[in-house]
């Protein structure tokens, strides 16, 4: 039976995304929350939901919260208005990703020299490389080992350093297309995390012989630590209305944030984001083999729904640029898995939606545009 594949009316998501929901129009979730953003959220509300919870927690230990940050525009910004605008102390937390840019390190530099305490984690790297081979190969999710630890040990640094408040970026499933149970929920717990953030990986990959010390940071702390510790775990754009060219704006002028050079290739028309590790190309790489869609069409997708491009200019540069193979760093990928060229073309072939795709000169692209 072949897929019943359609594009949201108003943006360009298709319906092979996870989670993802439409209405009876066709248009998904993302553009339905786009428009309450405008018309219904009581944002005056949530700014009061905000202000009670960081007093909440204010002045309790050294530091207020906690900032998970990369040094991209929305964490920066994140860490910014915590600091600046609501006078927190912020204890900003990075995972060193394998496979840095030279220009995420510069960026995560830049925005410590602006005036944040950073608390620097290199998890065990051995390890991290395991579990994203297992990720890779197995779910093709290459940055799981990655994703795991900036999920599962923050949690469990707030437990042990006694912040129990922690901030995170935008809920990806609201503001892009996913279920959209949790739009009005100011918290989320450690289920949603591992089933939407993780995929539902998580337990059956590292049940593949790491011993618990091994997984020290790679794991949750129990439901009881989180529950006497009264964990927090939010997302900043629950409180206000998230616009990620507004993030890059203050993030460039006060955290010295700097853009992806010409020469590291991206598959989209923005060098905004995503600019701390190549594994994030070959991330929305293999995206775009198991669901039809890539970077550009995510890139596009915002800028739609911001008001800032219209749907068919967003249909011209997803043609040019969704496609894109991550070519100029197969051999780090290679090296860094201990693959072979053939074997990372194989777990390509693996993945890649026959149904939307096909191979043409060794090459995958779409059998059909779906616009």
């Amino acid at each position: 039976m072949k897929m019943n594949v359609f594009r949201c009316k108003s943006c360009l998501n298709l319906s092979t995304r996870p989670r993802i929901e439409f209405n009876e129009n066709g248009v998904c979730n993302a553009c339905q929350w786009a428009e309450e953003k405008r018309t219904t959220v009581n944002w005056e509300s949530r700014q009061k939901q905000l202000i009670e919870l960081l007093d909440k927690y204010r002045g309790k230990t050294d530091f207020d919260c906690i900032v998970p940050v990369s040094g991209g525009k929305d964490s920066s910004y994140v860490a910014y208005m915590l600091k600046h605008v609501h006078h927190m102390n912020p204890l900003c937390v990075t995972v060193k990703p394998p496979l840095a840019y030279e220009i995420g390190e510069e960026n995560i530099r830049n925005f410590t020299s602006f005036g944040y305490d950073l608390l620097s984690c290199t998890p065990n790297p051995i390890i991290m490389q395991k579990i994203n081979k297992l990720g890779l190969v197995e779910y093709g999710i290459p940055m799981l080992g990655w994703q795991l630890t900036i999920q599962a040990y923050i949690p469990k640094l707030a437990v042990n350093l006694g912040i129990p408040l922690i901030f995170y970026g935008e809920d990806g499933e609201v503001e892009y297309g996913g279920t959209s149970k949790s739009k009005n929920q100011m918290a989320y717990d450690v289920e949603y995390s591992k089933n939407v953030y993780l995929a539902g990986t998580m337990d059956s990959v590292l049940n593949k012989n790491f011993t618990d010390k091994e997984l020290a940071m790679f794991s949750y702390p129990s439901d009881s630590e989180i529950k006497k510790n009264n964990v927090v775990m939010t997302h900043w754009s629950f409180f206000e209305s998230w616009d990620s060219m507004r993030n890059f704006e203050i993030a460039s002028k006060y955290c010295g944030l700097k853009t992806r050079p010409h020469y590291l290739k991206s598959g989209s028309y923005s060098n905004i984001g995503q600019n701390d590790t190549s594994l994030f190309d070959l991330h929305t790489y293999l995206m775009f083999l198991k669901f039809g869609f890539g970077r550009a069409n995510q890139d596009a997708g915002i800028d739609i729904r911001r008001g800032k491009m219209t749907r068919d200019e967003g249909i011209e540069l997803v043609k040019q640029h969704d496609h894109w193979a991550p070519e100029p760093y197969y051999e780090e990928y290679c090296k860094y898995y201990e693959i072979t060229l053939e074997e990372l073309q194989t777990i390509f072939d693996k993945f890649a939606n026959k149904e939307l795709l096909h191979k043409i000169s060794g090459k995958w692209i779409h059998k059909k545009h779906i616009f």
